[in-house]
């Protein structure tokens, strides 16, 4: 991409790019931020990689992105979208409420994070936050006391021993994925997900996938 991003000086709406795999959700947030007169909705993407491709497609100012999503999910899509434009601002819409899937979102690269389960009433001032480069944590949930710019770890967050990449194949490996599926989603060779899947075990003392599962569900990164 060419230069950096620039900004507006003539109060431009601002351009939103909706990224979900739930038709219903993302008519439901389109409709919302369509009320407000400076927010435009640009594209739509039902998976990581078509919005990857629509984010290089309209350079959008502010990127409404779910997690869990078939495909590279949210964490790559943040990874791919950060490196293709360091400035991108990227706001998080998940059923996550977990501290580690904040704190991950946020390590990846996101600029701010609400929760589906009470954040669609914050969604306006999100996105405008965000657009004006701050960071947005939503506020009323689990995620808004502990979590902050820095993205932090709890200190009895058993996941925290994981980097973000470790973090990211972990939740893969919990929601079922083989290594050849996951290399394959991340583009890296099955010996690169091997290695971290050795790592990952070591650091958190886990010796078979039953036991990931049950840890991921008990830190909230998948549903039981």
């Amino acid at each position: 991409m060419s230069g950096g991003r620039v900004e507006s000086v003539d109060r431009k709406p601002i351009a939103v790019l909706l990224v979900d795999d739930h038709p219903v959700v993302c008519d439901g947030y389109r409709r919302l931020l369509e009320t407000e007169p400076d927010i435009r909705v640009v594209a739509e993407a039902g998976n990581g990689e078509t919005g990857y491709v629509q984010y290089k497609k309209h350079e959008p100012d502010v990127v409404v992105l779910d997690l869990s999503m078939p495909g590279i999910g949210g964490l790559e899509t943040i990874r791919r979208i950060r490196a293709y434009d360091p400035g991108a601002r990227i706001l998080i819409f998940s059923m996550h409420s977990s501290e580690a899937m904040v704190r991950h979102a946020l390590q990846a690269g996101a600029t701010g994070y609400l929760t589906k389960q009470g954040g669609m009433g914050q969604m306006v001032q999100a996105v405008r936050e965000v657009a004006r480069g701050a960071t947005f944590i939503g506020a009323g949930n689990s995620i808004g006391a502990e979590t902050n710019q820095t993205a932090q770890a709890a200190p009895d967050d058993p996941l925290q021993v994981l980097s973000s990449r470790e973090f990211q194949l972990f939740k893969l490996m919990a929601e079922g994925h083989s290594i050849s599926e996951i290399a394959a989603t991340l583009s890296i060779s099955p010996k690169t997900v091997g290695v971290h899947h050795t790592n990952i075990m070591k650091k958190l003392g886990l010796h078979n996938l039953s036991q990931i599962v049950r840890l991921a569900i008990r830190c909230s990164v998948i549903e039981p």
